[in-house]
């Protein structure tokens, strides 16, 4: 048995507290769980659900640098560099230099990127709205409003 040899500087009321107002303890065990839930619907598809995200930010009409992307995702670039790597293994994503600036990289889906996005969206779509109806009398637009505020 564990014995306690002094009393906390900090009063158990303290750690209850904060446990219930913590935005940032919420927005993480929040964002935890719709990782899961997330995950989960994009496995069919040899995604996570990080990586579906990063995929969607690609898809555009014209390459995006990895610098905007970083920005975009609030990410920094060598995570960024990190995620990017499996998708590139995979034929998703293409990484290219910019004519433009040697130093920098252009950012791309590739045809087999685009397919395996456009299958995803749709069971993205259903699981999305299944998880609005979970929020109960939160609008989700009321969500993504205040989310959008502390981003």
């Amino acid at each position: 048995m564990i014995k306690s040899s002094k009393p906390s500087p900090v009063p158990y009321a303290t750690t209850l507290h904060v446990r219930d107002t913590c935005l940032c303890f919420h927005a993480q065990k929040a964002a935890r769980v719709l990782a899961r839930i997330f995950d989960e619907a994009m496995r069919p598809y040899g995604l996570t659900n990080g990586q579906f995200s990063l995929m969607m930010s690609l898809n555009r009409p014209e390459p995006a640098a990895m610098g905007a992307i970083a920005q975009f995702l609030a990410m920094d670039r060598t995570t960024l560099t990190a995620a990017l790597k499996p998708l590139e293994r995979r034929g998703f994503v293409e990484i290219a230099q910019d004519p433009q600036d040697r130093r920098s990289r252009l950012l791309k889906l590739t045809r087999r990127g685009l397919e395996t996005l456009a299958a995803a969206v749709p069971v993205w779509e259903k699981k999305h709205t299944e998880v609005e109806k979970l929020l109960g009398a939160i609008t989700p637009d009321d969500l993504r409003q205040g989310l959008r505020a502390l981003s």
